[in-house]
Formats: structure tokens, C-alpha cells, sequence
């Protein structure tokens, strides 16, 4: 396995390289280039010091992020299948017509959870 190495630099910040850089490389690296820890993982952010661990608001965008992902593919791989089917649409009962309308106002309406991202409650799908 090559042995990463971190680097960072002020105005350019952090970048990794895959394995310890000829020093031909090293040498184009801008002035005030510093080897540094590598990144504890995504969303921390060198201030030039130490690492910073990700703010609330970054866990919460990508919780967020992760959230819309799932309903928007129930919304492709469920709703859309059955509502963007004029013969499938066609076929369900007027309760069954309602049933999915109510699945999918209830996707679409995650994001207005009380909870949401950290804590959502998933509709039920139609059978």
C-alpha cells in the first residue's frame, strides 16, 4: 500500500499525495509548503496548525444530502414507476390512486420533519 502523504500550503490548502514525492516534484511544491497529518476523515479543514473537526452545519448538510438521495429514489424507483404509467395510473381504484398520493406528498415532504435530517420517519409504501 503507498504511503500517503499530506501537504499544505495557505493559499492552496491541502492535497495528499499517494506516495512520498520525488524531490523533483517537492521542488515545484509553492514556498511555504508544510507535510501535515493526513485528513482524519471528510469535512475536517486545516487551519494551518491542526485539523479542525466538520461544523454542526456540515454534518447536517450531508445528512441532509443523504436524506434527499433516498426519497428521491423512492420518488424514481416507487412512484414514478406506478403514477408515470397511464395504464398502471389507470388501473387502481380510486383509493389505491389516493394512497399513492399520499406516499408521495409524504416523500416529497421529508425536509419538513420536526426531525429531519438526524430523525425522519418514512411513509409506508402502497401495496
Amino acid at each position: 500500500m503507498p504511503d500517503h502523504i499530506g501537504f499544505y500550503h495557505a493559499d492552496r490548502g491541502y492535497w495528499e499525495c499517494n506516495q512520498p514525492p520525488k524531490p523533483a516534484l517537492l521542488s515545484s511544491f509553492p514556498s511555504g509548503t508544510v507535510e501535515v497529518p493526513l485528513q482524519p476523515s471528510a469535512g475536517y479543514t486545516y487551519d494551518g496548525s491542526g485539523w479542525v473537526a466538520p461544523s454542526q452545519q456540515w454534518l447536517d448538510d450531508g445528512a441532509a444530502e443523504n436524506v434527499r438521495a433516498e426519497r428521491d429514489y423512492k420518488l424514481r424507483s416507487h412512484v414514478d414507476e406506478i403514477a408515470s404509467n397511464n395504464l398502471r395510473w389507470a388501473d387502481l381504484s380510486d383509493v389505491k390512486r389516493q394512497e399513492w398520493t399520499d406516499y408521495r406528498r409524504s416523500l416529497l415532504d421529508l425536509p419538513d420533519q420536526a426531525g429531519f435530517p438526524h430523525s425522519v420517519v418514512w411513509p409506508t409504501k402502497p401495496s
